[in-house]
């Protein structure tokens, strides 16, 4: 066997020039006991913790491969709860980092998460339009709640009844019984999609925002109610007069008119519709905690700030709006018809729901948080759509509310795309290039040390030394920027459309530049006398001008100096002698335009990139085609070579970056990470490492490993990777009494539960061949009439000499909670009987009953039929029957004897330190303020 030719394997290193992307939405943390400082930001896979004070990132919560679209914190502060774009759902501890469960149900993006009141329980709603209820405690899903037509918007839990609310894109709003898992209550008020719903006052009522511009209020009476509610929705107070006319609609619509079974949970009436200034959809919709601020957003840079007042504050506001009516009846009737005058004043949805202000930022709102601070004041957090985020004060009670940004974070990232992308020639420093500024970027830190205002950038590179930097732009100028001082030194107008495209020469002293006018010019460096100094600065002077038939879009140096290859917008490269400037070869072959090519460090080979999806490699001595390769799934937006070698990488519109080896015309690896369009790469002068940026506004580094890497086995990895993915995307295994295609169950097929039913399957067979090995041991120690040495079976030894039997448990407890009942769907009936004779043994031992009970139930479940119709197992059910209802009684016994204990010692604390525990405390002690307030008013009043 020959040697193989070895290649080192690069691996992700860092995402960085990121501050938050835009598929996911930015939420309040609490870290380290403080509320409102910190924030968490879905950033592609990973999750950001950004210090809003500092503008510092103190925290990386690392992902997989799929990118974050949904965060939701736990109502403790502990913990964060990360939606992915495959439907997977983790749970993050914010004092660790670390993601220690998972939940896999959905089978697209999950869209809404939210946790219950105590953060037991968490809901997810997804564009596979279910709604999953997960149990965060034992690690497991509860029940799938399927009545949705399109995607779930918004999921929540009702506080003090076992309810859940949903909205989706099917217009529709869904109440949810989860004592019986069934949708009792559809809303048909809507047209468009509901894009949010809250709850405010006190769960009394539903705000919910759609495509239009209103936000319509719907109140919400449960059973002990529904008499109230049978009386108008509009009060009547005497002694006003009708008709204040707003902007608020205060007409009842009732959402059924007949009275109807779903009526006798709760019934939800149209209250009214406030108005919002936007003309566009509600993007987000959300309320802070204590219930009082409400806001949202559309897709413009305004958010609508208002605030729901109190049944006080409501009071008085009706009070003085019963003196303005008095007063006017009184002058508009005669004097003698005072005595018997009644009028009315009707109460609008105006008086309950107040606009306070509009907060405007700086560019369009993605995602936005509320928080209330103890100082009164309320917190508005946004992540913005160029990858910045902003925080803004407010105070509600100031009579002409003024929004304040009191934090901004835009040093981490740029604006718009990243296009252009260099290396310094001491692999330490990377330039980025955008729409907007110039970034230089520390490697070994990350950190961005200089920030630079510029033009629409297309192309750049460090001019020897590492001191200057040129920069080429969309509009044909050359900009040249000092790195110390990070001053603009000069600006020429070089080319009259967009400078595609730069060259620095090999001897380091000039550079070309290729425009859309047609032409490739020749620029050299020079010494000027700086006006403002007495020393001299640097400088471009151009020397030559090529003009061609077409639009240049790349132009490349041959390593030696002699020979420039130009790509023309007629899909053909033209090189040309660099001294006389005449034509010496033309490649021809591709079928759109070239966008991008690299010559080899050795001057024998260039590559060529095309829109055509394809990369070509050829001979710089005759101009013949090696070899055409189908690179990328999309246009092909940047290839470069590795210095000194022949291996070179290309970028593409598919989200890849590909290595591959011209000598052999093989594909090396592929490097994954983008979400979106890679725009441009840079390889470092040692080749070490590599930059590239996406669309998707991250600047991810890559680093060459010293890890060979074998194609074989890297063909290999591929295949499994695609028989994972293929084993994801398989039906659901059938379980009886289910519909074809409706999966009734919470958990989702994966490789980790096919490998898990794998290992059960596997213990049971050992437990199978131990146990008839053991009944072979004892027939040949009772015929030989003395004991004869058991062998031990090597993986029994590995986990302590443990019977076959406890092996089998050992097994079980390994098994993820939230993937133990798909492990189980997907395990044949021929193993069944077994784990049922296992768990009848273990019962009795009283270990793991949890545990046991689950796996029992399961089991019974989905084989009911076969189970019952097996003679041989009837005295193992029967068994089972009586072990499980005296061990389960047992363990409900013990836990009720410990609340109790605890109940217990709660109230001996209570009474030494004579200190109420828990909310009690606080509920009385408002009950004592508001009896204070009361006699305090009384004294007033007698004084």
């Amino acid at each position: 066997m020959g040697l193989t030719k070895q290649y080192l394997r690069y691996v992700a290193s860092a995402v960085f020039g990121l501050i938050g992307s835009q598929k996911g939405n930015i939420v309040f943390v609490t870290l380290r006991g403080e509320k409102g400082r910190y924030v968490a930001v879905p950033a592609c896979e990973h999750v950001f913790i950004w210090d809003l004070r500092k503008g510092e990132k103190i925290l990386i919560l690392q992902g997989l491969k799929q990118e974050v679209t949904c965060l939701c914190p736990s109502p403790d502060g502990l913990h964060l709860a990360v939606g992915y774009e495959d439907g997977s759902v983790r749970i993050f501890s914010l004092l660790s980092g670390e993601g220690n469960v998972t939940f896999n149900g959905h089978k697209a993006a999950v869209t809404s998460l939210k946790y219950d009141q105590l953060g037991g329980r968490l809901a997810s709603g997804s564009k596979d339009t279910d709604v999953i209820v997960w149990d965060v405690i034992s690690e497991c899903g509860l029940y799938r709640l399927k009545g949705h037509k399109d995607a779930i918007t918004q999921a929540l839990f009702l506080r003090e009844k076992n309810l859940l609310v949903s909205s989706g894109k099917d217009t529709m709003v869904k109440w949810w019984d989860l004592d019986t898992q069934h949708c009792f209550k559809t809303m048909v008020g809507h047209r468009t999609e509901v894009w949010g719903l809250v709850l405010v006052s006190e769960e009394k009522r539903l705000i919910t925002g759609a495509s239009d511009s209103e936000l319509r209020a719907w109140d919400i009476a449960f059973l002990q109610e529904i008499e109230d509610l049978e009386e108008p929705e509009a009060k009547k107070i005497k002694g006003s007069s009708p008709g204040t006319q707003d902007t608020h609609r205060a007409e009842v619509e009732p959402l059924e008119t007949d009275e109807t079974p779903e009526d006798r949970i709760l019934t939800c009436r149209k209250a009214g519709s406030v108005m919002r200034e936007g003309r566009d959809r509600v993007v987000s919709l959300a309320v802070d905690r204590t219930g009082r601020i409400l806001a949202c957003h559309g897709t413009d840079s305004v958010l609508e700030v208002f605030c729901i007042l109190s049944k006080e504050e409501i009071q008085k506001k009706m009070d003085k709006k019963m003196k303005k009516a008095r007063k006017k009846a009184r002058l508009n009737t005669c004097q003698g018809e005072e005595e018997g005058l009644e009028v009315t004043v009707e109460m609008t949805l105006q008086d309950e729901i107040q606009r306070l202000t509009n907060i405007k930022t700086s560019a369009k709102i993605k995602s936005f948080d509320l928080i209330h601070t103890p100082h009164g004041e309320v917190k508005a957090v946004f992540l913005l759509q160029n990858n910045t985020v902003e925080l803004y004060s407010l105070s509600p009670s100031a009579p002409t509310p003024q929004p304040v940004r009191t934090s901004r974070i835009t040093l981490g990232g740029h604006r718009s795309d990243v296009r252009t992308l260099s290396f310094s020639s001491d692999n330490i420093a990377v330039l980025s290039a955008a729409a907007d500024s110039v970034k230089i970027w520390n490697r070994s830190t990350l950190q961005c040390i200089r920030t630079m205002t510029c033009e629409y950038a297309l192309c750049s590179f460090f001019v020897p030394g590492d001191r200057q930097v040129v920069i080429g732009t969309k509009t044909g100028k050359l900009q040249l920027y000092d790195l110390a001082s990070g001053s603009l030194l000069e600006t020429l107008d070089a080319h009259d459309g967009a400078l595609w495209s730069m060259s620095l020469s090999p001897d380091q002293r000039g550079f070309v530049t290729g425009g859309a006018d047609k032409s490739v010019k020749f620029w050299d460096f020079e010494l000027v006398k700086d006006e403002n100094s007495t020393q001299k600065r640097l400088s471009v002077k151009q020397t030559r001008t090529l003009q061609l038939d077409e639009d240049v879009l790349c132009v490349s140096y041959s390593p030696n100096q002699k020979l420039l290859a130009v790509s023309l917008l007629d899909c053909t490269v033209k090189i040309f002698y660099v001294d006389t400037l005449k034509f010496f070869l033309s490649l021809y072959g591709h079928k759109l335009p070239v966008i991008c090519m690299d010559i080899s460090y050795d001057g024998a080979l260039i590559a060529t990139g095309s829109a055509d999806r394809n990369v070509k490699i050829w001979g710089l001595d005759f101009g013949d085609c090696h070899k055409s390769l189908f690179a990328h799934d999309d246009s092909v937006m940047y290839l470069k070579f590795v210095p000194k070698s022949h291996l070179f990488f290309t970028a593409g519109k598919d989200r890849k970056i590909k290595q591959w080896d011209a000598d052999r015309f093989e594909h090396v690896q592929t490097l994954e990470g983008h979400h979106q369009e890679v725009w441009c790469l840079a390889v470092s002068p040692n080749g070490d490492y590599v930059v590239s940026s996406s669309h998707d506004k991250s600047l991810r580094l890559w680093e060459r490993t010293r890890e060979p890497l074998i194609l074989e086995e890297e063909r290999e990895m591929q295949r499994e990777a695609e028989y994972e993915e293929s084993v994801a995307k398989e039906d659901q295994p059938a379980v009886p009494g289910e519909v074809q295609g409706e999966n009734y169950f919470t958990g989702k097929k994966t490789i980790e539960t096919v490998k898990a039913a794998e290992r059960i399957m596997e213990a049971v067979e050992l437990y199978r061949e131990e146990t008839a090995k053991m009944r072979e041991h004892k027939a040949i120690c009772k015929a030989a009439g003395k004991e004869v040495p058991l062998p031990t079976n090597p993986i029994l030894l590995a986990y302590g000499s443990i019977s076959p039997s406890a092996y089998v448990l050992e097994i079980f407890k390994g098994i993820k909670s939230s993937e133990l009942e798909e492990s189980l769907l997907v395990l044949p009936f021929s193993y069944v009987p077994d784990i049922l004779r296992l768990c009848t043994e273990f019962m009795q031992l009283g270990s793991d009953v949890e545990l046991l009970c689950r796996c029992l139930f399961f089991l019974l479940r989905i084989h009911f039929g076969q189970i019952t119709s097996n003679q041989m197992l009837v005295p193992v059910i029967e068994k089972l029957k009586e072990t499980t209802i005296s061990k389960v009684r047992e363990v409900r016994d013990v836990i009720g004897f410990n609340m109790a204990g605890l109940d217990y010692l709660k109230r001996e604390c209570e009474a030494k330190s004579e200190v109420m525990f828990f909310a009690e405390a606080t509920s009385q002690l408002e009950e004592k303020k508001r009896k204070r307030k009361k006699r305090e008013k009384l004294i007033l009043t007698l004084t």
